[in-house]
């Protein structure tokens, strides 16, 4: 089985490092103490026996990767480092509203974009950025969905640069991936350190499944009192189909794939050995494009004919909306403050991260003439491919970037270096800190909701830039701290 996250990483600039664990004087921060503590009386060959334990353990379960673009085309071990990353409460209580602002005011504005355009006539939003969006689907126009949700599941990556000083670096919410990893981290920490468990109140996470599940249920059409979920995949040969397994079994819901439904009279339905079953709400983790064949693209074997059909009838839910990518590459990105103060009338608790668009002729020579100190993505990249890191490219790298960038400055945009977070990590040489994000998952029904945590990604690699998995990232445990 295999799986895979996808999101970006950034850069670390000259500026001092935040450490999440320790102070510049030296001394351990408070939510760090307890963990501090214990760390010190354990020597280094304890550690490294867990850490074997914790591989073996992942070596059982199964969960590694697709590396992509490799000759041998070969799967991964998921790297996963035994030291957790502690959040404390009050941290945590900003990331919450933060995130839960950033998609309310996201989901208003795809609901807007396939009606009224309210932000587009207002100026705040081009509208060639709405049409030329290859996301963008005119069949979405004037569809209503219930309790106007578009984005069901969303994870919103995060980095932090100092005290208090939290950026989103991108919002996922098309296909998000990784919540298996969250909860298989905890599970395997909370096997091999039960002392620790003891000494701290962290937060859980276990019961994510059972939220999702309400949630989902939740958004089922109109007049239907006991909703039948399913999760449907592509397959067993796609990268994240572990999670869409693991989830299945985790909710108690049927895995499907496209073969196992079918539409008839507008209204979606399972195989099974007993019979038809009607299927009210589909968990799709299939792209936009292959969903249905009738709808899109012909050639797609993974989708359902007539599923599409069916959804602009009303008669079943789609998590996540079809569509919801307009809001979610990184053109749109920079506009979600201005999202937030149109749609809700509010500031933003969390900022982006200071970005420039190429398609904009004086923040585009501006980029050129400083490609050494920025990062530079292309607008609908994903993954962490195709993005230069400036201050670790070569001249050579540079200069073919730069000719990229020429022939289509409407493909770009480019960040300022960031001076990333690090935390412990168990690494060769011992304990040492490493640079990380955070992939927190914002569930969206009768209400917002997140479980206290997420998925913290590590660039295990000393110096590394990058935390995904495809380009030797890892992952470790998420304890946000209770009060």
């Amino acid at each position: 089985m295999k799986a895979e996250m996808q999101g970006e990483g950034s850069v670390v600039s000259s500026k001092p490092i935040f450490n999440e664990m320790m102070r510049s004087d030296g001394d351990v921060r408070d939510h760090y103490r307890q963990y501090a503590h214990w760390l010190s009386q354990t020597t280094p060959d304890q550690v490294r026996a867990k850490q074997q334990q914790a591989d073996t353990l992942f070596h059982r379960v199964g969960i590694t990767f697709a590396v992509y673009g490799e000759d041998s085309g070969g799967e991964r071990l998921i790297p996963f480092d035994i030291v957790p990353r502690i959040i404390p409460a009050h941290e945590w209580k900003t990331l919450s509203s933060g995130l839960t602002q950033r998609v309310k005011a996201l989901n208003a504005f795809i609901k807007d974009i396939y009606h009224e355009q309210a932000i587009v006539r207002a100026g705040i939003f081009p509208p060639g950025q709405v049409v030329d969006n290859p996301q963008f689907k005119q069949e979405m126009l004037g569809l209503n969905v219930p309790r106007d949700v578009y984005c069901h599941i969303a994870g919103v990556d995060i980095v932090r640069a100092g005290e208090g000083e939290f950026y989103v670096l991108e919002d996922n919410l098309r296909v998000p991936s990784g919540v298996s990893y969250m909860i298989e981290d905890r599970i395997v920490m909370m096997r091999l350190f039960p002392e620790l468990f003891a000494q701290h109140r962290v937060a859980p996470v276990d019961h994510y499944p059972d939220v999702l599940l309400e949630t989902l249920r939740e958004v089922a059409p109109a007049g239907v009192d006991d909703p039948t979920v399913v999760v449907l995949t592509p397959g067993r040969y796609n990268s994240a189909y572990f999670e869409h397994a693991f989830l299945a079994m985790q909710m108690g819901v049927e895995l499907v794939e496209g073969p196992d439904l079918f539409v008839s009279n507008d209204a979606v339905y399972m195989r099974t050995t007993q019979g038809p079953r009607r299927v009210d709400v589909v968990y799709r983790r299939v792209d936009d494009d292959f969903l249905d064949p009738q709808a899109f693209r012909p050639d797609s074997m993974l989708g359902v004919p007539g599923l599409f059909s069916a959804y602009r009838a009303g008669r079943v839910t789609l998590c996540n909306a079809v569509g919801t990518g307009v809001a979610d590459d990184k053109a749109t990105y920079i506009y979600v403050p201005d999202m937030i103060r149109f749609y809700l009338g509010e500031e933003p608790i969390l900022s982006n991260v200071p970005t420039y668009q190429l398609r904009k002729p004086d923040e585009c020579a501006y980029v050129l003439a400083h490609l050494e100190e920025l990062v530079v993505k292309e607008v609908h990249g994903s993954g962490g491919y195709g993005m230069l890191v400036g201050p670790c490219a070569t001249r050579t790298q540079r200069e073919e970037y730069k000719a990229k960038i020429l022939a289509m400055p409407h493909n770009f945009i480019a960040q300022p270096t960031l001076s990333l977070s690090s935390c412990p990590t168990f690494v060769e040489q011992g304990v040492a800190p490493r640079h990380v994000d955070l992939r927190p998952f914002v569930l969206s029904g009768r209400e917002v909701r997140l479980v206290p945590g997420g998925l913290t990604r590590v660039a295990l690699r000393e110096g590394s830039l990058v935390v995904n998995s495809s380009q030797g990232g890892g992952t470790k445990d998420t304890w946000v701290l209770d009060n």
